[in-house]
């Protein structure tokens, strides 16, 4: 398996993003926002997620985040993939969701052609993370982050975005506690 935009290391930071399959939206409902949350919390208590920001978009994420305490990041998205993967298909069944009828059989024809038995595949395979290097891509990719919901036109402001690690930055009240970077 490559390992080109592959998080295996455990002392760098990296910028990542995590896609649904066939970038279904699946985080224009609240209750599954609040999935990503929930599991990004676990992941920094529990699994050394070290996040510095993050934007949670309709169908994907983007993360600059690092493993800290042993933890290696391509363990951690691994594990954070898996268990947000079963949050969301039990939120489409057990709550209110008006795709239900084609998004269950979307996400089962899409893991029909594994080796592995599954019966619904949420997350596209692998993940993309870039390497930090330099003060610049951090800037650069914080920025990215923060401006995805502008450049969608979802907001106006970063900092309007409440899914968004902008908030953080501005001072706004958040519903993710990051590590805030002084590069600004």
């Amino acid at each position: 398996m490559s390992t080109k935009y592959k998080a295996i290391t455990t002392e760098e930071a990296y910028f990542v993003t995590i896609t649904t399959v066939g970038w279904v939206d699946v985080f224009t409902r609240l209750n599954q926002k609040y999935n990503i949350i929930n599991s990004l919390k676990y992941c920094q208590d529990n699994k050394g997620l070290e996040i510095y920001a993050y934007c949670i978009m309709p169908s994907h994420i983007h993360l600059l985040c690092k493993g800290t305490n042993g933890f290696v990041l391509s363990d951690v998205t691994c594990d954070f993939k898996k268990h947000t993967s079963k949050g969301i298909i039990k939120t489409i069944i057990d709550e209110p969701e008006s795709r239900r009828e084609w998004i269950l059989p979307y996400f089962q024809k899409t893991c029909a052609h594994l080796k592995r038995i599954q019966n619904y595949k949420v997350w596209q395979d692998g993940y993309h993370a870039e390497i930090v290097e330099t003060n610049w891509f951090i800037k650069q990719k914080v920025n990215y982050i923060h401006n995805n919901p502008v450049r969608d036109k979802v907001v106006t402001l970063p900092e309007d975005y409440y899914f968004s690690s902008a908030r953080n930055y501005a001072g706004f009240e958040n519903e993710l506690e990051i590590v805030l970077l002084d590069l600004f």
